[in-house]
């Protein structure tokens, strides 16, 4: 079954809050809030317009260090008008983020909460901090929480929504499901492995998932290595893929078909891909494969 990305809401979301911004940006009195705000909103809406192609980032930037920044500058430059902000903090640390940019965002809040000690006063600050703290430990207990389910659903995910491109991961998972599949159903399956060049690596990508059916995964093994599981009905067939696809790729890069029955794992068929020198090679099928 093919997954359904819901973006149209997330987008529509952002474009609500980043016009929100701008919103209170114009009737900001002060000139550093009010740039503050709007380069919230910039951020918000350059967010909405590029969420479909988020695969172009490389997941170990921290998008989270803009917003806390952003944040603690409004808290700093306008903290009359902005105080209750403050608690905007517990949900930020609640995001998917390095170790680095929590302990980065925990200081920042605590900075802010402080700053503000002027503003609020002595009994309100302390009250105002005793509140905080058990929501920012909540948030962090959040954030820890949820750790494993989004490794799990990294590995599973498609890195390009609307392709059949998933991560490597996901092939070992796969590997072992058609292995069982072809025994079961007579059916012939081959790995095929490109590498390529960084440069080449999304264009070859998308061309692959066009050329493959739509019940066949494609797959990224690392920034220039993919992978696909060719599914046909016999070896004759198979060999007829091989050309068709080759023709429609034209790729500048190493291609390796390996047949699922005498492949091992997927380790050991990298490994052999590795060491390969020609550009092009067919792994033979043993006879009782």
């Amino acid at each position: 079954m093919q997954s359904k990305y819901k973006v149209g809401l997330m987008r529509l979301n952002l474009w609500a809050a980043a016009l929100l911004l701008i919103l209170l940006a114009y009737l900001s009195e002060r000139l550093s809030s009010a740039l503050l705000l709007v380069l919230a909103s910039v951020w918000l809406m350059v967010t909405a317009s590029l969420l479909e192609m988020s695969h172009r980032r490389p997941a170990t930037v921290p998008w989270q260090l803009l917003p806390s920044l952003l944040l603690a500058g409004l808290l700093i430059a306008d903290p009359e008008r902005h105080a209750l902000w403050l608690w905007v903090w517990p949900a930020l640390l609640m995001l998917p983020q390095p170790g680095w940019v929590l302990t980065l965002t925990c200081g920042l809040a605590t900075l802010t909460w402080w700053m503000l000690a002027d503003l609020l006063g002595i009994e309100q600050t302390l009250f105002s901090g005793l509140v905080l703290l058990p929501l920012m430990l909540l948030g962090l207990a959040r954030n820890r929480h949820l750790l494993p389910t989004r490794a799990a659903a990294r590995q599973r995910m498609r890195l390009v929504p609307g392709l059949p491109l998933w991560s490597g991961e996901q092939l070992a998972t796969d590997l072992r499901r058609e292995r069982a599949r072809c025994r079961r159903e007579g059916v012939h399956a081959e790995l095929m492995l490109l590498r390529t060049s960084r440069r080449q690596l999304w264009p070859l990508a998308q061309d692959l998932c066009r050329l493959t059916h739509e019940f066949e995964n494609c797959y990224r093994l690392d920034h220039r290595t993919l992978a696909t599981l060719l599914l046909s009905r016999n070896s004759k067939q198979a060999s007829e893929r091989r050309h068709t696809l080759l023709k429609g790729l034209r790729p500048n890069a190493k291609v390796r078909f390996a047949s699922l029955n005498d492949l091992g794992t997927l380790e050991e068929a990298v490994q052999r891909f590795e060491r390969q020198r020609e550009d092009l090679l067919v792994e033979p099928e043993s006879a009782n494969g």
